[in-house]
Parts: structure tokens; C-alpha cells; sequence
């Protein structure tokens, strides 16, 4: 990888892990997720679901709330929709325990193989649940 993009890379997750956790008004419930889609890799479905399957088991072993997971079925060029929550940082030092126990890669190493089963995946930090009414609120309106 070109030595500028592994340094915007680092910076880029400095920048997420340090912004400020909006949560309108103190709502109640209203916390912060990851929304990812992912297209996968021809022939690759079942290996990326079986991947995913590990990881859900990981999670759910170290006490993390679950990720929502759609299957695509009209419209746009995507396989699968999750909503994941933020984790904390104890929470991703259990994950990873809990991985390495189970010879479920973690780190690099899990990026490396992820990116070999996707042609495309996009992710975007969230706040919500939410309704038009709370941000209509929020917005003094």
C-alpha cells in the first residue's frame, strides 16, 4: 500500500475515534452504529456469509449487542446491509480474545481476508434510532 494512503488511513480513524458522540438532546436509546454495505465478490457468498457467521458468534461470546444483517433482494448493486453498534474499546480487546481463541482472524489480517470476499463495501457512522421529529427538534424547529 502507497505510503500516503496507509498515513490518510490513520489519520482518518483518528479522526473518527476522537469526534464527538452526538446524541440529540440526551435522548434516551439513541446511540451510534456502523451502517455497511457490501457487495460480495462473485462466488464468494456463502464463504463471505460463513465469515460473518464467525464473527456474530465472537460478538454474541463477548457480550455484544448484535449487528442487523438484510439481504439485498430489488434495486440497487448491493448484497447486504448491516447495522452494527460502536464498540468500546474493552469490548473489541474481548472480541479479540474470544477470536484468537477460536482461530478467527482479527486486525490486518481479517481486513486482508475480508477484502478478498467483497467488490465493494462502503461504511458510515450513524446516530439513531432516530425520528423527523426528534432531529426536527434538534434543529430548533
Amino acid at each position: 500500500m502507497d505510503r500516503r494512503i496507509a498515513t490518510s488511513l490513520i489519520v482518518l480513524a483518528a479522526l473518527v475515534s476522537a469526534a464527538p458522540k452526538w446524541n440529540p438532546q440526551g435522548k434516551k436509546g439513541v446511540g451510534q452504529a456502523r451502517v455497511s454495505l457490501y457487495r460480495v465478490a462473485p462466488g464468494q457468498q456463502i464463504v463471505f456469509l460463513q465469515w460473518l457467521a464467525a464473527r456474530e458468534e465472537v460478538a454474541k461470546e463477548a457480550g455484544i449487542p448484535a449487528t442487523q444483517l438484510y439481504a439485498h433482494l430489488d434495486g440497487d448493486a448491493w448484497d447486504y446491509l448491516l447495522i452494527a453498534p460502536v464498540t468500546a474499546a474493552d469490548q473489541d480487546a474481548r472480541f479479540d480474545q474470544i477470536a484468537a481463541k477460536k482461530g478467527v482472524k482479527t486486525g490486518f489480517a481479517a481486513a486482508l481476508q475480508f477484502r478478498d470476499l467483497l467488490t465493494f463495501h462502503s461504511d458510515t457512522l450513524v446516530s439513531g434510532p432516530l425520528t423527523a421529529a426528534d432531529l426536527l427538534a434538534e434543529a430548533g424547529e
